[in-house]
């Protein structure tokens, strides 16, 4: 297992698909979700199950982000054999504007050699606490 080689492909994989997101574009994500794929969202209630909810979701969303710059902050990738846990900071700028998050994605390598997200869970970096 070449560990720098798999982190530069997972890491080339979320900035990828990141770069089409910002230009109302979901496909490359739901290309790299798995079927059994799970989300966790602060703007979702409860936890989405399945790659046609995620599809249903991102579809109603199509052409409608955007934004002017993303950074990938301190982005980590920690492997197994099949297994990568990407964690980052994702800063998102829309003029004079910051957006902050964070971010997990677990890649699991499926039988045809393809890394493929499984579970995505984002959270505001500084919530309001009330």
């Amino acid at each position: 297992m070449d560990k720098h080689a798999i982190t530069a492909t997972i890491i080339a994989l979320e900035k990828s698909a990141m770069e089409a997101w910002f230009k109302g574009d979901p496909t490359p994500f739901l290309e790299i979700y798995s079927k059994d794929f799970t989300y966790f969202d602060p703007s979702l209630e409860w936890r989405l199950d399945g790659w046609d909810k995620i599809k249903g979701l991102y579809e109603s969303m199509r052409g409608k982000i955007s934004a002017d710059k993303f950074e990938m902050i301190n982005p980590v990738v920690q492997l197994t054999d099949k297994m990568a846990v990407l964690t980052y900071n994702l800063h998102i700028h829309y003029g004079e504007e910051l957006w902050e998050e964070n971010f997990t994605e677990v890649y699991r390598l499926e039988e045809n050699k393809e890394w493929r997200i499984i579970h995505s869970h984002i959270s505001p970096t500084k919530p309001s606490i009330d």
